[in-house]
């Protein structure tokens, strides 16, 4: 009977031991596998729990969904949506839309190459407008357009997003790119009213997002642009006219000790109008249309982890850029 007992024993220990190796065995590569494909992010995180009191959403706690229809209170400061709207990273960068009537898009600058979003406004509605352990927001965008949002410009002047009937957006993450795709219903300027559709996407570890655009209706003035912090400013055509940019660089970021900021956009030429500028923007005019407009725009700060420290250094990146565009239509 001992003999017996002590079989037993050695056979539920060794059942345990195996059981406890199974697991450890298949829940590391889990992990692991998780870390490594994690290279973007988009989010668009909201308050549930409170109230609106006018244009303002008073109390309640921060919840993550992946869609959202716009409530009609909402406006800018409304303390609704976690830092004002949707947000995409990667890497090396991170962006936000605002989306409300200003409709700009915004640089967090990223001092580190994990991903940060999901912890970025919990500590405060403004704490990310000075630095953090991560970064920081690094643009004003002000009257502008910020970088590489969509406008209008008619009578001299960019129109923004402030008569739009209802807008829808909402996020995607895969393994290859996250997305932030937005529906702007009933949007109203001058004389016209259209929708709008946008995709805003960035893949693993690069510092451009695309952007394509699709208005329901022709009409003039579809613009998007840089906003103007005084720096300086270049624009370039590939030989064969398919591919353009226009870039600025300098010191135009809100950190508190001085630093430079690279800004670009580049466009497929056939489908832009005009290069101009307007008081707060440089200017890419769309030619009007319902097809499909694709461009890319991006940030490249100076305290980016290994990232681009000068301008000779961010031109060479462009044209490296350019170049690739022109070989294979797309980044």
């Amino acid at each position: 009977m001992k003999t017996l007992k002590i079989i037993v024993v050695l056979l539920l220990i060794s059942t345990v031991a195996c059981k406890n190796q199974n697991k450890k065995t298949t829940v590391e590569p889990e992990v692991i596998k998780e870390q490594e494909v994690i290279k973007t992010y988009a989010e668009i995180s909201i308050k549930e729990g409170g109230h609106w009191e006018g244009r303002e959403y008073i109390d309640g706690t921060f919840k993550n969904v992946s869609e959202l229809k716009v409530p009609a209170e909402h406006t800018d400061h409304s303390w609704f949506i976690r830092y004002e709207g949707p947000g995409w990273e990667s890497s090396k960068v991170g962006y936000r839309m605002y989306l409300d009537w200003r409709n700009a898009i915004d640089i967090f600058g990223k001092v580190t190459d994990t991903m940060v979003l999901s912890k970025v406004g919990l500590d405060g509605f403004d704490s990310y407008h000075e630095m953090q352990s991560w970064g920081q927001d690094i643009l004003k965008a002000g009257k502008g357009l910020g970088i590489g949002s969509i406008g209008r410009f008619y009578n001299n002047e960019v129109l923004h997003f402030i008569k739009v009937d209802s807008t829808i957006a909402k996020v995607e993450n895969t393994i290859d790119k996250s997305s932030v795709i937005t529906d702007y219903y009933g949007w109203k300027t001058a004389n016209d009213v259209i929708d709008l559709h946008q995709v805003l996407s960035i893949k693993p570890d690069k510092r451009y997002t695309q952007h394509t655009i699709k208005p329901s209706k022709e009409i003039e003035g579809i613009c998007t642009g840089i906003v103007k912090h005084g720096v300086n400013y270049f624009t370039k055509e590939s030989e064969n006219k398919k591919w353009g940019y226009i870039a600025t660089y300098g010191i135009q970021t809100l950190a508190l000790e001085p630093d430079n900021l690279g800004m670009a956009i580049f466009y497929e030429v056939e489908t832009v109008k005009e290069v101009t500028e307007w008081e707060h923007d440089h200017l890419l005019i769309f030619k009007p249309t319902t097809s499909e407009i694709s461009f890319y725009f991006l940030g490249a700060w100076e305290q980016e982890k290994n990232g681009i420290k000068t301008e000779a250094e961010f031109l060479t990146y462009l044209d490296d850029k350019l170049k690739e565009l022109n070989t294979n239509n797309n980044l």
